[in-house]
């Protein structure tokens, strides 16, 4: 009986050394269970002190299915995990300020997302971040008209694959002086010119509350033209807890009722030394 435990544990080891170098991730159970009516994912650049794949399993381990702004050059990472691209964005250089407001950005722009869509298809991503870069001394009709001509340039490509090229708001008051598409109002009406329910808007919960505020009743006037949140915690862009001034059960429950089916991102910067505790205590305030 000796012989064979000795005999046994041999094997088990060995087998051990094959499994840790090339068995697939397995998954593990989440120590808490979702309710299901919010599709959860979390921004990368948020966490980025923590090495890629140790943050893939991390998020895994809490339960959450995507991760936002993610490089295509690190996508077999999330595969490897299971975990989705909920937020694409383009390889290279991205900019917050060269946008589709002005046009001299265009043919750069233009050509870095028609790369870009065919590796969503092949990967089975659908949908990619844009921005309108700042206003340069620009009036409001002249930026919308300029992003229009831009955006028309890749969007045929986008109605093709079934893609969603979705704009951010962003806020001009404290975070990204001069950004153009800082109200709801004014995305709303891009949307409107272009007439594509391939184009949407990402809101993004913190900057909105900063330039505009009425969170709850913007979102239940406009969640039409929305594709996509993300959160954070107002003043200061960190933890979503009792330190900051809104109330994400109720704007979760909000956006729950408008029948909003895609994904919710954290994307607030953690200040406590346990950044995934942050993470996981973000989502269970959100999943309501």
């Amino acid at each position: 009986m000796i012989k064979n435990m000795v005999a046994g544990s041999a094997i088990l080891a060995t087998g051990t050394t094959l499994i840790s170098s090339s068995a697939p991730v397995r998954d593990k159970e989440p120590p808490f269970k979702m309710k299901g009516h919010i599709n959860h994912s979390v921004c990368r650049w948020c966490f980025d002190s923590i090495p890629l794949e140790d943050f893939c399993r991390q998020v895994k381990g809490i339960g959450i299915p995507a991760i936002d702004l993610v490089a295509p050059k690190d996508w077999p990472m999330l595969q490897k995990y299971g975990l989705y691209s909920s937020m694409c964005y383009v390889a290279g250089d991205v900019s917050l300020t060269d946008g589709f407001a002005e046009p001299r950005f265009h043919e750069k722009l233009v050509a870095q997302y028609n790369e870009l869509i065919p590796l969503m298809v092949k990967a089975g991503y659908k949908d990619a971040i844009c921005f309108s870069g700042s206003r340069r001394g620009m009036d409001d009709e002249t930026g919308l008209n300029n992003c229009v001509k831009g955006l028309q340039q890749i969007l045929p490509l986008a109605e093709k694959n079934g893609i969603t090229i979705q704009m951010e708001l962003l806020n001009s008051k404290v975070d990204h002086k001069d950004y153009l598409c800082d109200r709801t109002s004014w995305g709303v009406a891009l949307c409107k010119k272009l007439n594509s329910p391939n184009f949407k808007l990402l809101y993004d919960i913190y900057h909105m509350q900063i330039d505009e505020g009425d969170v709850i009743r913007t979102i239940r006037d406009n969640h039409d033209y929305i594709g996509h949140y993300h959160t954070a915690g107002v003043p200061g862009r960190h933890e979503i807890n009792e330190s900051q001034e809104l109330y994400y059960p109720a704007i979760m429950k909000a956006i729950v009722d408008t029948g909003f089916k895609g994904y919710v991102a954290q994307e607030f910067i953690p200040t406590e030394t346990d950044k995934i505790a942050s993470l996981q205590k973000a989502v269970i305030v959100c999943d309501v």
